[in-house]
């Protein structure tokens, strides 16, 4: 019961994990304009996203450009686009393997032990790509970070942290829970399954006790002769 309690809090933190990784990919709040000395300019707000820029004005009016070139982006986001679209499809691989390996699934069998090991390979899947979208996201905010307090930037070129790259964190964080949860889960099953192999059953020790008992030993059947 509470083995398949852990299955059901892992798919749901990898169901999660999965629609926040599509969801920061698609955002475009990964960096967003700094309002900081002159540079107040409350009618706009600037996003830069991975897939296209907008420009948000007086809380009505928003307008995006898709980028025209990969080369228009910077290093940093160049590489988390990349990233997050691999992180993105392990994200549903790990998902769809984790449905497969709960034990109310079907189609794969009743072989506990398969599906023990099919949702070992989703929680490594899970946890890895938590650190796939760890990495673009804390990146960019670094990098983000090293410009604003560049005094070299200019100030209208400073920008802060989006909410993409919160919601980036947290998707990692709970990818890698999931993840863990489905480790866990085959952990629990190998010493379950260890231990119920190693100790006999009352009934196996009483048959062989009374087998003993009626086969005398090959000593005392010397001694009768």
């Amino acid at each position: 019961m509470a083995t398949h309690a852990l299955e059901i809090a892992g798919l749901f933190l990898g169901g999660v994990g999965m629609v926040g990784t599509v969801a920061v990919t698609v955002m475009p709040q990964w960096r967003v304009s700094a309002f900081i000395e002159n540079n107040i300019v409350v009618f706009e707000n600037f996003w830069e996203g991975l897939w296209m820029n907008c420009v948000r004005q007086a809380n009505i009016r928003m307008q995006c450009k898709i980028y025209d070139s990969l080369l228009a982006l910077s290093p940093d986001l160049q590489a988390a686009r990349g990233l997050m679209c691999a992180a993105s499809v392990m994200s549903f691989l790990a998902f769809m393997m984790a449905v497969l390996g709960m034990k109310c699934t079907r189609c794969t069998g009743d072989n506990e032990k398969v599906k023990a090991h099919i949702l070992l390979t989703a929680g490594i899947i899970f946890i890895i790509t938590g650190m796939v979208v760890l990495i673009p996201v804390s990146w960019v905010a670094n990098a983000i970070i090293r410009d604003f307090y560049n005094p070299i930037v200019n100030v209208a070129q400073k920008r802060e942290l989006g909410e993409a790259l919160y919601i980036g964190w947290t998707t990692a964080l709970v990818l890698i829970v999931g993840g863990a949860l489905f480790c866990c889960i085959f952990c629990c099953n190998e010493k379950s399954s260890s231990y119920r192999y190693s100790i006999p059953s009352h009934r196996t020790t009483q048959r062989s006790y009374h087998m003993e008992k009626k086969s005398p030993s090959v000593y005392s059947r010397s001694q009768y002769v």
